[in-house]
């Protein structure tokens, strides 16, 4: 059997665009030979600075509703503080619990459906126990060291491969910048399969 084809994914948990990625994009991994490398970054990283953010925001809410309202999916966007590192940490722990997809798919719906600002710790512990993930070695794994340091070190492979938003999924030299690239992706690995055969 061929070795798996690479996928890195580029992913903060503040952006409204890995939400709508969050329902589409396991098709990568359902449908192709592929392994998901997680590059989950935290705060501002991948994202737009906080003060072109505050001109941005009135236009992606209004552009991110059309897209939700297309993919039939609730929207109703968290508090304008939500932080995402914590979050970002704490996906860490759940990827090697195996718990990675539903994990982000609920940690997304949480915060982007529910409206819930994923900095505060009753929330994180909430999915935490809907998945199934231990509460306590979960809490401790959003605040250590190694996991906020993994997110700067993810942050600057980004920076070295030209990854200049979220989410972003990488294969190879090929760089797929944001949800509704998702469709690229999936025309490249069927692209990169054909070859190989």
């Amino acid at each position: 059997m061929t070795q798996p084809i690479e996928v890195k994914v580029f992913f903060n948990f503040r952006s409204p665009y890995c939400y709508l990625a969050s329902k589409t994009m396991f098709e990568i991994f359902d449908k192709y030979n592929t392994k998901l490398l997680w590059r989950p970054v935290g705060g501002w990283d991948l994202r737009s600075p906080p003060e072109r953010a505050k001109k941005k925001i009135p236009i992606t809410r209004q552009d991110v509703a059309r897209f939700a309202k297309k993919m039939g999916i609730p929207l109703n966007p968290p508090p304008m503080d939500t932080e995402p590192t914590p979050a970002g940490a704490g996906s860490l722990f759940a990827e090697q619990q195996g718990l990675l997809r539903p994990y982000i798919v609920e940690m997304m719906r949480s915060e982007w459906s529910g409206g819930n600002n994923i900095k505060d710790q009753g929330v994180l512990l909430a999915v935490a126990d809907k998945i199934g993930l231990d509460s306590q070695q979960f809490l401790a794994a959003t605040q250590c060291p190694n996991n906020l340091e993994q997110l700067a070190i993810n942050a600057q492979e980004a920076d070295k491969l030209g990854v200049i938003g979220v989410p972003s999924f990488v294969i190879g030299e090929q760089v797929f910048w944001g949800q509704d690239r998702i469709e690229f992706v999936l025309d490249h690995l069927r692209e990169l399969r054909a070859s190989s055969m």
